[in-house]
């Protein structure tokens, strides 16, 4: 009964100091230098903006978006960002490595010049992080091997199909393996990254920044599987996958940007009106100089307040919540699609029926 007891206290005392591993100090660096990778093809925005926004809030690291190549990561949206460094760019500048390499889904799984910038970047002690189907560049890199490993739901039957030595898990919204973690779909970015929070400066600072973004959960538990088309369930809410494109055009709407703007919060809404079909979200700026957010990260307008290619539509200004975007394309495009939406999102407790 001791040993019972004992072992419970082990369990809970390792639960309360965190799913991840703690990080651990290394020589040169004063702080986590922090790495966040965008394709200059495409990348999925809220993979990206997520990390760098929660990340940026604690104060806690060196946060640097990094291209793979090129001056511009282009996101799925098509929204441009200016990024920080380009990978050789960042080797000239941290020669001995990165703390975490955040890695989003990418349109170039395999594009063999980042493969072998994230080896070089694990072998020099790096920790990779992949948010969504960044586990498919991870698992390309041969990074994954004879680890576990999730990303998005969606792609688990490939996944276990194409990288068998990899243990594929489900219904988990984080795991670490080594100097390896990975994460469930896109919303999954937010918690994983108020876990790194956790990981580099503690429980109270990972709960101070989640009391800003609204919530206190950041934990590994998750259920992939409700957001899988399912009969009888949730079927008729995916359909709207189909009936958004094939019965509605894709209209231009423009998206009202100024300096100071919060990452997380364009993230979710250009990320979530995009996949409704339905609107191409086209950011709007008093001049076409690129913007700083709140952070420094700089974004590139696709129109000029006033000028003959400007959209007539427009968003109203962002909305500090995924639960406020969704609710507003519950009002434009209706609940069926704002529900779909989520379910993409892997976004638990949206009401879907």
């Amino acid at each position: 009964m001791r040993l019972l007891f004992a072992f419970l206290l082990f369990v809970l005392s390792c639960a309360h100091a965190g799913e991840l591993p703690a990080y651990q100090p290394r020589p040169g660096h004063e702080r986590p230098v922090i790495a966040i990778l965008g394709d200059s093809v495409s990348t999925e925005i809220t993979d990206f903006m997520l990390p760098y926004g929660v990340l940026q809030r604690a104060g806690i690291a060196q946060v640097l978006a990094v291209a793979d190549d090129g001056a511009a990561i282009t996101m799925n949206t098509g929204l441009r960002v200016q990024p920080d460094l380009d990978a050789a760019g960042f080797d000239q500048r941290f020669p001995e490595g990165a703390d975490y390499i955040i890695v989003p889904a990418m349109r170039r799984v395999q594009f063999a010049p980042l493969l072998a910038w994230l080896r070089a970047q694990a072998a020099k002690g790096a920790t990779v992080v992949s948010i969504c189907d960044g586990a498919l560049v991870v698992a390309n890199s041969g990074l994954l091997k004879g680890r576990r490993g999730t990303a998005h739901w969606a792609t688990h039957d490939h996944r276990v199909e194409k990288y068998p030595e990899t243990e594929w898990l489900q219904n988990v919204r984080y795991v670490a393996d080594g100097n390896v973690i990975s994460s469930a779909g896109i919303s999954a970015a937010q918690p994983l990254a108020l876990a790194l929070v956790e990981a580099i400066a503690g429980r109270e600072k990972a709960a101070s920044v989640a009391a800003g973004l609204g919530g206190d959960d950041w934990s590994s538990h998750h259920d992939s599987g409700v957001y899988a088309p399912k009969f009888g369930h949730n079927l008729s809410v995916w359909l709207t996958h189909y009936t958004d494109q094939w019965l509605h055009g894709v209209n231009d709407i423009g998206l009202p940007l100024s300096e100071g703007f919060d990452e997380i919060a364009l993230a979710y809404t250009s990320d979530a009106y995009t996949r409704t079909h339905r609107s191409r979200v086209l950011i709007v700026a008093a001049s076409d100089a690129a913007l700083a957010s709140r952070h420094g990260l700089r974004i590139l307008p696709d129109r000029v307040t006033g000028a003959a290619d400007a959209p007539t539509a427009m968003l109203p200004v962002l909305a500090g919540s995924l639960d406020r975007v969704l609710a507003n394309i519950a009002d434009s495009h209706g609940a069926r699609t704002a529900q779909r939406v989520a379910l993409e999102f892997e976004y638990p407790g949206y009401p879907v029926r």
